[in-house]
C-alpha cells in the first residue's frame, strides 16, 4: 500500500468532516487507508462520523491517551509505504496527496515531509518549517529576539523566516498538523515518543529522523490548517506545550552547560507564565463576544484546490472558512464565499 493517513481527533468532529471529505478526495487514485483514532471525544464524533465515511477506519479510545499515543496505535495498524500524521482542522486540495507522494517517490532519501500551511485568513503559518531547537534558537524564540530578528540568521533560527515560504528547502523540523512520513525512517528512528502528551513530539520526532540520516524537507505546497481548533486553547494547553518543551530539552540536552540550561528553563517557564495570563485575558474578552454562528465553506462551487490557491495567491475574500454541514440546530452564515 502506498499511503497510510492517520488522524486524532478530540470534539471536533465538523472540522474532521471537512477534513475527511477532502483527503478522500485527493486520495482517490492513490492506495491508501484511512485511520481516526478517537481520544474519548463527548460530541458522538464517532456515531457522526461513521455512516458518512465508510471506507475510513475508526479507533476508539474509552479516555484520552494523548496525541503521540493514538497515532501510534494506528501507525502500529498501518501499512503504507508512506505514513501521514495530520490534524483534523486542516483541508488539503485534491492534488495535495499526490504532489506530496510524487515529492517521495522522487526524493529517496527523505524521512519526513511538511507543507505550506495557511491558517482560516489565508497567512502563511511559519511553523510550517522551523529550525532544531538548539539552546541558541530556543532562548532567541523564548526570549522574543526572533521576532524581532526574524529575518536574521543568528536570530531567526526557530522560524527559518530567512528562507523563502515559496521554495522548497531542507529543514530540521516540521509540524505534526500535516507530517508525512517514511516507513524506513520510523523503523530506523523509532515513532512519535509516547512522553509527549501533546506538542513538542513533532519536534522530537523530525529531530530522531535527521539523526537517523534521513532527509527532512519543506514542500511550498499549500494547504488549510485552522491551528488550534483541534485543541482547547486554555491555561492547561500553556502548561503542556511549556512542558513537552521541558522534556525536549532535557532529553537531547542533558549535558549542556548548568547556567545556559539554567537561563533556558527560566525563558520556558517564564515565557510560559506570561503565555498563561494573556490566555486568561484573551478567554475572558472570547467569553464576552462570543457568537454562535459559523460560515459555512461553500465547495459546490469551488473545489478545494481552487480554495487553497486562492487563499495561497492572497486573491480570496471572506476567507474565514469553518465547519462544513447543515446540522439542524446549528446556526450557519450563509454568506457565499467570493474568489477574485
Amino acid at each position: 500500500m502506498k499511503l497510510s493517513v492517520v488522524i486524532v481527533n478530540y470534539n471536533v468532529k465538523y472540522y474532521l468532516e471537512q477534513c475527511l471529505d477532502s483527503l478522500l478526495k485527493s486520495v482517490q487514485n492513490i492506495d491508501s487507508e484511512v485511520f481516526v483514532v478517537d481520544n474519548c471525544s463527548t460530541d458522538d464524533s464517532i456515531a457522526y462520523l461513521r455512516p458518512k465515511f465508510p471506507t475510513v477506519r475508526f479507533i476508539e479510545n474509552t479516555e484520552n491517551i494523548g496525541f503521540s499515543r493514538a497515532n501510534n496505535q494506528a501507525i502500529a495498524l498501518s501499512s503504507g509505504a508512506y505514513i501521514l500524521l495530520l490534524n483534523p482542522d486542516t483541508v488539503v486540495g485534491e492534488s495535495t496527496m499526490e504532489n506530496v507522494c510524487l515529492f517521495m517517490d522522487n526524493h529517496e532519501n527523505t524521512g519526513a515531509l511538511g507543507v505550506k500551511m495557511l491558517d482560516g485568513y489565508g497567512n502563511f503559518l511559519p511553523e510550517s518549517k522551523r529550525g532544531f531547537p538548539t539552546p541558541r534558537n530556543s532562548f532567541t524564540k523564548m526570549t522574543g529576539l526572533s521576532k524581532l530578528f526574524p529575518k536574521s540568521k543568528t536570530f531567526g533560527g526557530y522560524h527559518l523566516r530567512y528562507l523563502d515560504e515559496n521554495e522548497v528547502h531542507k529543514v530540521d523540523i516540521l509540524a505534526g498538523a500535516f507530517l508525512l512520513l517514511r516507513r524506513e525512517a520510523i523503523e530506523k528512528a523509532g515513532s512519535l515518543d509516547n512522553d509527549f502528551f501533546m506538542y513538542g513530539e513533532d519536534i522530537d520526532l523530525s529531530f530522531r529522523i535527521k539523526q537517523a540520516g534521513f532527509d527532512v524537507y519543506y514542500l511550498p505546497e499549500p494547504i488549510i490548517h485552522y491551528k488550534g481548533e483541534s485543541t482547547r486553547k486554555d491555561i492547561r494547553y500553556v502548561k503542556r506545550f511549556y512542558e513537552a518543551m521541558l522534556i525536549f530539552f532535557n532529553k537531547h540536552y542533558p549535558h549542556s552547560n548548568g547556567l545556559f540550561k539554567g537561563l533556558i528553563r527560566l525563558a520556558i517557564l517564564g515565557t510560559g507564565f506570561f503565555s498563561a495570563i494573556r490566555k486568561l485575558l484573551k478567554i475572558k474578552t472570547l467569553n464576552r463576544k462570543r457568537v454562535s454562528k459559523e460560515i459555512l465553506m461553500n465547495t459546490n462551487e469551488y473545489t478545494y484546490d481552487q480554495i487553497i490557491q486562492k487563499m495561497n495567491e492572497n486573491t480570496a475574500r471572506n476567507i474565514l472558512f469553518r465547519i462544513r454541514h447543515s446540522e439542524t440546530g446549528v446556526t450557519i452564515d450563509t454568506e457565499k464565499v467570493e474568489l477574485a
